[in-house]
């Protein structure tokens, strides 16, 4: 009997990869590795070309049982399009709704799109976390095209007999990771002092290793059907924790400054960067009860054992290239 074969798009990103990866050592599935690019996948598993921006393109899912959609225009810290929404609506909406009439027209049994938790919101009260079932309320183009997206999906499960299952993570860190996660690595290496010590936030975050596990439960659940989910390490951080626990996993020690919280910000006001500042300083909590209330699902990875491995693809891949000033 075939294994069900699983398309992935955007195969040689930061999730896809990892998850095409895992499929093929699990044994179970036939992943079908969808990108832009050549990757290291070819030869290891079935690659399509596949490009998002190209209307005309229409990969051929005949046979595949599930599309697991990680492919994105992606959040971008310094976006320079005149508009940025439109842009993001380009790829995010019509070229997600795009791939997802062909997955229905073809019979594919479930779709599972990887959202942001930017739908939610950009922060959090402290101990008020996001839940699966809050009213949205994303801020910025890349969470309202996100946010547009799932609309459309929802909309087109009502039409067709096609799951739907849409996936919401936070930051996600691990082997690879870039942005600002890197630069935290960067900076904690060289020993750079971060005036960061007198935070008292609370943020959630997700090892690329358990929203990967998260997404594989998802492929194949009969309760994940047409349901929308938060995913977590399960364990909250301040940054100054995070920063910690980073710093361990590096073996090397944290140089952190307790400034006030509101110099900080002003600081970062007067430079242009009011946007990092309020990520770094404010909250973002996700609530993960419903992943094991439904799906009997809990973090199989640690999020200190998560970090120590991001600690290590670093030291053994980046660190030792000449370190770029922070």
């Amino acid at each position: 009997m075939p294994k069900p074969s699983i398309f992935v798009s955007g195969a040689s990103g930061f999730v896809g990869q990892r998850l095409v990866m895992r499929l093929l050592l699990d044994k179970k599935y036939t992943p079908i590795a969808a990108t832009r690019r050549a990757t290291q996948l070819q030869g290891l598993c079935p690659t399509v070309s596949f490009d998002m921006d190209n209307p005309s393109h229409r990969p051929d899912l005949n046979g595949v049982d599930v599309v697991v959609h990680s492919a994105a225009r992606v959040h971008v810290m310094n976006e320079l399009a005149e508009d940025a929404l439109a842009e993001y609506r380009k790829v995010n909406v019509e070229g997600t709704l795009r791939l997802a009439k062909q997955a229905a027209e073809a019979g594919v049994r479930r779709f599972i799109f990887i959202s942001s938790i930017k739908v939610n919101g950009e922060s959090t009260l402290p101990g008020k976390p996001f839940s699966a079932d809050d009213m949205p309320a994303p801020q910025d183009p890349y969470g309202v095209s996100k946010y547009e997206a799932e609309q459309a999906l929802k909309q087109l499960a009502l039409e067709t007999s096609m799951e739907l299952v849409i996936i919401r993570p936070p930051l996600v860190y691990g082997p690879g990771v870039k942005a600002n996660f890197l630069n935290m690595l960067r900076w904690l290496d060289r020993g750079v002092p971060l005036p960061l010590g007198g935070i008292r936030n609370q943020r959630s975050l997700v090892a690329l290793g358990n929203l990967v596990d998260f997404i594989v439960t998802c492929i194949n659940h009969p309760a994940a059907a047409n349901q929308t989910f938060l995913v977590s390490d399960g364990r909250d951080l301040s940054t100054p924790q995070l920063l910690n626990s980073l710093a361990n996993a590096l073996d090397k020690r944290s140089r952190l400054i307790a400034l006030p919280e509101w110099l900080i910000l002003s600081m970062a006001t007067l430079l242009g960067k009011q946007a990092v500042a309020s990520r770094v300083c404010g909250s973002l909590q996700v609530d993960i009860s419903k992943n094991y209330e439904l799906l009997g699902w809990t973090p199989p990875i640690h999020s200190d054992r998560a970090m120590r491995q991001t600690a290590i693809h670093y030291q053994e891949n980046i660190g030792k290239a000449p370190c770029l000033k922070p």
